[in-house]
């Protein structure tokens, strides 16, 4: 049976850095007989969450339901069926963008949290680990932003709350030199043997 990849991107530009890195891995999985979705938050529905913690309250592995009527019960049970993911966004403003954090925010369904309780358990806590590969960029240069910036441990957070475990890492500094970059070879190399620890 094919692997089901779920890819979640977190950028705001369409045919960006992100973008074109995401779509080659994207072809790299197919040409390896996975089934790969894409999901761009800048195109779903997700709206913030109120913070009633309502999906919290249910005890058991599954999330919990939200009161909320949108996308985001359709993308949690795309991220319960995948049996891997890559998880994707520039930086902004020394982190992942606001699309990216209001899905993390989203996330809470993952907790268990019941009222009295001092702090949440992870659902995911205890289970077995799916793979992720977290793709970043920034305008400064690559090392730099590995380690100064919050995008990556926000992508790895993301990863462990849905119940995942980083196997690979691609960050791709100095991003802005230019209108419209076309991703560099040595770029693109890495993302396609990064795509192939997901299968």
């Amino acid at each position: 049976m094919p692997r089901k990849i779920l890819i979640i991107n977190g950028s705001y530009r369409p045919n960006g850095v992100t973008d074109q890195t995401l779509a080659l891995m994207a072809d790299t999985l197919h040409a390896h007989d996975a089934c790969c979705e894409t999901i761009s938050l800048r195109d779903y529905p997700i709206e913030f969450c109120l913070n009633c913690r309502e999906c919290t309250q249910q005890p058991g592995t599954a999330p919990g339901k939200c009161v909320q009527h949108d996308g985001m019960q359709a993308l949690v049970d795309k991220i319960e069926a995948a049996d891997a993911y890559i998880l994707a966004s520039p930086t902004n403003f020394g982190g992942v963008t606001a699309l990216f954090k209001r899905f993390m925010e989203r996330l809470v369904m993952y907790a268990y949290w019941p009222w009295g309780a001092h702090a949440p358990k992870n659902r995911k806590a205890g289970l077995p680990k799916k793979k992720a590969v977290l793709v970043a960029s920034s305008a400064a240069p690559g090392l730099l932003g590995r380690w100064v910036f919050g995008t990556l441990p926000q992508l790895k957070q993301t990863a462990q709350v849905i119940g995942a475990a980083p196997v690979g890492k691609l960050f791709t500094g100095l991003v802005s030199q230019e209108p419209h970059v076309n991703l560099p070879e040595s770029v693109q190399r890495k993302a396609s043997a990064l795509a192939l620890k997901l299968l």
